[in-house]
């Protein structure tokens, strides 16, 4: 299955996955713009966005169609989340932190990244977290340059927070809390520039959105990572086309011909 759903006659909106996003901040906006669009483009049906009003503002003049709510409103209504992305732990305050926790004690699949990483133990339903080297090598307990092989501590990880761990970098690895690794290779590398993970977690969170019934199934939620890391890969090699520099934002306009080729397929 490919996770891409293309809507038919009876759908709407609501039916083609609404998906929660609790990203960004006053110092880091920009996340939750480049998430925002990410999910919009990867075509999730609805993106309801839960944040600070400088953070709702900046996404609203390039994402109209988005949804905003108050941090300190009620998390309910979506069938999946993407939490974390442009946060940061040591300055998250205590409204914050109380939303993500609802967040991850709801049910519902979870896409976590960066900020919301030290939140995962303890998560209610399906996750799927996205940390770069440094920060699997803080989800172990190490120190980065005594992190070993990253396959093998992705699915370290992914035992220890029974989760999905897409351990971002070159290759990125998919590991379940079951033992299953995935090995993506990305088709650029101009993919190293800021802001291309926050794309990664809208692209994954409007991927799990779409089939959140099926999140529940650790396979089939590795499955959407593993095709969530390739979308990404396959749209910055679109941006990158004649050798061009890549903004993350490019990658997040060209993931509409990335999934029409991946659904092509």
């Amino acid at each position: 299955m490919t996770w891409l759903r293309a809507p038919g006659p009876d759908d709407d909106k609501r039916s083609m996955g609404v998906l929660g996003v609790v990203t960004g901040s006053v110092r880091y906006p920009g996340a939750a713009v480049l998430g925002v669009e990410a999910a919009w483009r990867t075509g999730v049906g609805t993106v309801r966005l839960w944040a600070p009003r400088r953070v709702q503002d900046l996404v609203l003049a390039r994402r109209p169609e988005t949804v905003c709510h108050a941090l300190d409103e009620p998390p309910e209504g979506v069938d999946a989340w993407v939490l974390g992305s442009g946060q940061d732990a040591r300055e998250r305050d205590e409204a914050l932190r109380a939303l993500l926790r609802a967040c991850l004690g709801g049910g519902r699949p979870a896409v976590v990244d960066a900020g919301a990483l030290d939140l995962v133990p303890g998560h209610e339903g399906p996750a799927v977290v996205t940390p770069h080297e440094g920060e699997l090598a803080r989800i172990l307990g190490r120190e980065r340059d005594a992190l070993g092989d990253r396959d093998a501590a992705a699915g370290e990880a992914a035992r220890a927070l029974d989760a999905i761990v897409v351990a971002k970098g070159v290759p990125t690895f998919v590991a379940t809390p079951a033992g299953a690794l995935t090995t993506v290779h990305p088709p650029t590398h101009r993919l190293a520039t800021a802001g291309t993970g926050d794309v990664l977690a809208g692209v994954l969170g409007a991927v799990v959105a779409g089939s959140a019934r099926e999140a529940a199934d650790p396979g089939a939620l590795a499955s959407m990572a593993a095709l969530a890391v390739r979308l990404h890969g396959a749209a910055a090699a679109l941006a990158a086309q004649g050798g061009r520099s890549v903004t993350a934002l490019d990658v997040a306009e060209r993931l509409p011909e990335a999934v029409a080729a991946a659904r092509a397929d």
